[in-house]
């Protein structure tokens, strides 16, 4: 069963390409525990952490024995992926993410457990967060796929939505047949 070989699964990717949504979805197939990067990082109103705690938390979280974890923070993602297993990567085009951020934003959901982000930080427009949304694949997708080819664990790029759903319906077939 797919459970049995995934143990900490990293989702990457451009923000509001899905990683929680997909995470959520994997954790109902597998049962593994679920991780929102946001919610560990956050303090409610999007207060950060004091400076120097963030890598400790997110340290002792990876060393946790099983996990899906999801987020961005491109700072963290060597060390996160030391500790994974099996990398899924959201590579889908800048006007999916930017889409859909733009409908969590203005149609969206109100924060907590259900989305990835912590209570007490509701969904808000940010123009510096759309823009490194626009920009990602420009700036920082190259430095992040950069440190993923790298990975020795397993590999899996999604260009697209479609891509993530065959996967995952993939693994409920899985495990529906007992494999």
């Amino acid at each position: 069963m797919a459970s049995a070989v995934m143990q900490r699964v990293l989702i990457a990717g451009c923000p509001g390409s899905g990683k929680s949504t997909a995470a959520l979805r994997l954790g109902e197939l597998t049962g593994l525990p679920v991780v929102h990067l946001d919610q560990l990082y956050w303090k409610p109103g999007w207060v950060p952490p004091e400076k120097g705690v963030w890598p400790d938390v997110l340290r002792q979280q990876c060393s946790e024995p099983r996990w899906i974890m999801d987020g961005n923070y491109g700072s963290t993602l060597h060390l996160r992926l030391e500790f994974a297993d099996t990398v899924l990567f959201l590579d889908y085009p800048t006007w999916i993410c930017a889409s859909r951020m733009m409908k969590r934003t203005f149609w969206g959901r109100v924060g907590g457990s259900e989305s990835g982000r912590p209570d007490g930080c509701p969904e808000r427009f940010n123009w510096e967060f759309f823009r490194f949304i626009l920009d990602y694949r420009k700036t920082k997708r190259f430095r992040d796929l950069e440190q993923i080819r790298k990975f020795r664990g397993e590999l899996h790029v999604f260009e697209h939505p479609v891509e993530l759903d065959a996967f995952l319906s993939g693994l409920a077939a899985q495990s529906q047949n007992g494999l």
